[in-house]
């Protein structure tokens, strides 16, 4: 509508001009200046706020959007004004993040003293009258989403979009029909849609004229030429019914040749061109010049069956060009069909080799075993569940790698070494070091915060917790621990932001001694688990661990924060209620300690891996029950070993995540001693199957990471030599 009313200004001024009404024409420009509805342009509307936002000009603020409640907003239907009112109270909380984002607290407290009568009794306002008594307002948990570029932009898209439809539907949703001058703009496009529509009519006209004609030329010639030769230059019919009638058996043939490349050539069934009792000396020839000169084409020719034979075409031999030349033409033509063929055979994000395979060569590298398997089986061309795009290495550590974590937004990595080392990179366009954190005192655990997710948590080996400012690049909070219980084993934060778990530990060894053949410990290692106020950061409560006080090694909360499970020391399994903060079950889950547990996609059981090697799915809705057990080699479930020279021995006890669900809990990543193994969830007897080795590390990966978001994921696998891969896969849905 914006562009209709332009134009008609535009011939308005044109007439008034003609006709010489110079001071009409004054007084419309002046009028048009002045408009305050800009020629129904929304984006010229949004702009006029936008200038009265960036001059803290309240007063015009208001009376603009005044004006366009009477003029507009008034005359919708009584189902529209919730609308307009949400959309009211979103520009003034957009003026009141204007003015504290760029610090002119006076303009924020100014609006409350003007407005706050008149908001004092709505809802929706109850908590904001606070805003200009807080210090940091963005990072509270009540004000923070509002000063996210995202709900700006919301915001401003939602007031365009509503703008736009009420202009586009003005006369149906007010009753007020357009003025008959603007209808000129709708007989503008009806005319251009019925020149549209002649001028299809006129293509199909001619198109039917043309048939009968095509029809006629294709009776006289007897025959077509394929798609893939209709730019060569001359080619005898003889050789144009031989490479047609090659073109259809090769279609149908196409799975069988790709499990043919599979295996030895020595199995593979030789095909002959029967020559027919009325075969022409000429098609002998051709024959002879498939199996003489076109030797280097053998391995690569697809096969015709027996019944398939040469069909000579009328004509005289002396309209076609000599042997020779008709030969050569047709090896080119050949080398080019084939490369034409091999295309389709090709997946996704893989590429295959076309030349043959020498003798004796019964595997193939590049093609995966489930893939070899799918084929043999005759089930074709069979899409992996992921595709492996890419694979980078982020190589700034250079001792092994203990914790490795993607944060909430999929934008920023946290990974710390065992030289207390801590790195934050980012991988997206590409990959690049945010911020490194050196630690004087040893470092054991580290969490990334829900809200804000730019804050780390950190965990070190002296009592201490930090609350460490990634985009600040300093440290925020330092909370100390009881002097008794020094490590900090394990941290984890509420999806609701408001707390976090923190597992403090004595000083004792654990239980999967660093030192080989030592004995283990008579008795776990003692320990706590504390809740921390992320507000306040103080204290909340110290739980209860039955049978009595115990490391925690690995926790874990439920998408709200409603559950927490955690793994122990004594390999006992601890189910707390959050809501209570009382535990709601435990169970033991296995021999020695507990190293890594996760809730399952739908959150119904829980994943456990522990020091005897097993991973195992537990019901949570029947304590101790075992849903299903899955055997993991041991360099999936550690300790892990490096080996090297002259009797170099390293012996690392699991610290971080062990395994990491996809988005849809359908399959798990796991470690093992040369990278990442990606298995597939099966309920049953069946258990883990296999389904994409990731690799690409030359020691034992010790945790791992999943990072999923649409179709597109991130694995992460860190090893014990300081190397960390970034694979990238496409998932492939069926």
């Amino acid at each position: 509508m914006g562009s209709a009313v332009e134009r008609t200004d535009d011939m308005v001024r044109e007439y008034l001009t003609f006709r010489g009404f110079t001071s009409t024409l004054k007084l419309l420009d002046a009028e048009i200046k002045a408009d305050k509805e800009k020629g129904f342009r929304v984006d010229k509307i949004i702009d006029q706020l936008h200038q009265f936002i960036q001059a803290y000009d309240l007063s015009a603020l208001k009376e603009y959007w005044g004006y366009l409640d009477r003029r507009l907003f008034c005359r919708l239907e009584d189902v529209y004004r919730p609308t307009v009112n949400k959309l009211r109270t979103s520009l003034f909380r957009y003026y009141l993040v204007h003015t504290v984002q760029s610090n002119r607290i006076e303009k924020t407290q100014e609006f409350f003293h003007k407005q706050g009568l008149e908001l004092q009794g709505h809802a929706e306002w109850r908590d904001w009258f606070i805003l200009p008594f807080i210090q940091s307002p963005e990072q509270n948990p009540v004000f923070s989403p509002y000063f996210t570029r995202q709900w700006a932009d919301t915001f401003l898209v939602s007031l365009h979009n509503f703008l736009s439809v009420l202009f586009q539907q003005r006369n149906a949703l007010t009753n007020s029909p357009h003025p008959v001058l603007l209808s000129f703009d709708a007989e503008v496009q009806r005319t251009i849609s019925l020149q549209e529509e002649n001028e299809q009519l006129r293509q199909m006209l001619f198109a039917l004229q043309v048939e009968p004609r095509m029809k006629k030329d294709e009776e006289i010639v007897h025959h077509k030429l394929p798609p893939y030769v209709q730019n060569m230059d001359r080619l005898g019919d003889t050789e144009l019914d031989l490479v047609s009638s090659q073109h259809n058996v090769s279609v149908t043939t196409q799975s069988r040749n790709f499990l043919s490349t599979l295996l030895p050539q020595g199995k593979r069934a030789s095909g002959k061109i029967a020559q027919g009792p009325g075969s022409s000396p000429t098609q002998s020839s051709v024959g002879r010049s498939d199996t003489g000169a076109g030797q280097s084409l053998k391995a690569k020719e697809v096969p015709l069956p027996k019944e398939s034979k040469v069909v000579s075409c009328s004509g005289g031999a002396s309209d076609q060009p000599p042997i020779h030349s008709r030969q050569r033409r047709y090896q080119d033509h050949e080398k080019e069909r084939k490369e034409l063929f091999s295309k389709p055979l090709t997946q996704k994000g893989e590429s295959t080799d076309t030349e043959p395979q020498p003798e004796g060569a019964a595997d193939t590298p590049d093609v995966p075993s489930s893939q070899v398997q799918a084929v043999a089986e005759g089930a074709g061309l069979v899409e992996q569940p992921f595709i492996k795009l890419s694979q980078e290495e982020y190589g700034e550590h250079h001792s092994s790698i203990m914790h490795c974590r993607v944060d909430c937004s999929g934008r920023r990595v946290a990974s710390l070494d065992v030289d207390g080392v801590i790195k934050v990179w980012s991988f997206n366009p590409m990959m690049q070091t945010k911020a490194t954190i050196m630690s004087k005192s040893p470092l054991l655990s580290l969490e990334w915060a829900t809200k804000p997710d730019r804050l780390l948590l950190l965990g070190s080996g002296v009592g201490t917790v930090r609350l460490y400012d990634t985009e600040a690049k300093k440290n925020l909070y330092e909370l100390a621990v009881e002097e008794g219980y020094p490590r900090i084993l394990s941290l984890a934060c509420s999806p609701s932001g408001t707390s976090f778990v923190c597992s403090a530990a004595a000083h004792a060894a654990r239980s999967g001694s660093l030192l080989e053949g030592a004995n283990r410990p008579v008795a776990p290692v003692l320990g706590k688990l504390l809740l921390w106020d992320t507000k306040t950061v103080k204290q909340q409560l110290q739980f209860s661990l039955e049978p009595g006080p115990v490391a925690i090694n690995c926790t874990a909360f439920n998408h709200n924060g409603n559950l927490l499970v955690t793994g122990a020391a004594d390999g006992v399994i601890r189910l707390f209620d959050m809501q209570h903060y009382e535990s709601a079950m435990s169970w033991k889950a296995h021999d020695g300690e507990v190293y890594s547990v996760e809730f399952s996609y739908d959150e119904n059981t829980v994943f456990s891996i522990g020091e005897d090697g097993k991973f195992i799915q537990w019901n949570i809705h029947r304590s101790g029950v075992k849903q299903s057990e899955y055997s993991l080699p041991q360099d999936a479930t550690g300790p892990f070993v490096l080996s090297g020279y002259s009797g170099y021995r390293q012996v690392q006890v699991p610290r971080g995540r062990l395994f990491a669900f996809d988005s849809e809990g359908q399959h798990v990543l796991t470690c093992s001693s040369t990278g990442g193994l990606i298995y597939r969830l099966n309920e049953g007897e069946s258990g883990l199957e296999s389904i994409l080795s990731l690799g690409g590390h030359k020691a034992p990966v010790v945790t791992v990471d999943w990072c999923s978001a649409v179709d597109c994921g991130t694995c992460l696998t860190a090893s014990m030599d300081g190397k960390i891969k970034l694979s990238t896969l496409l998932a492939q849905k069926s």
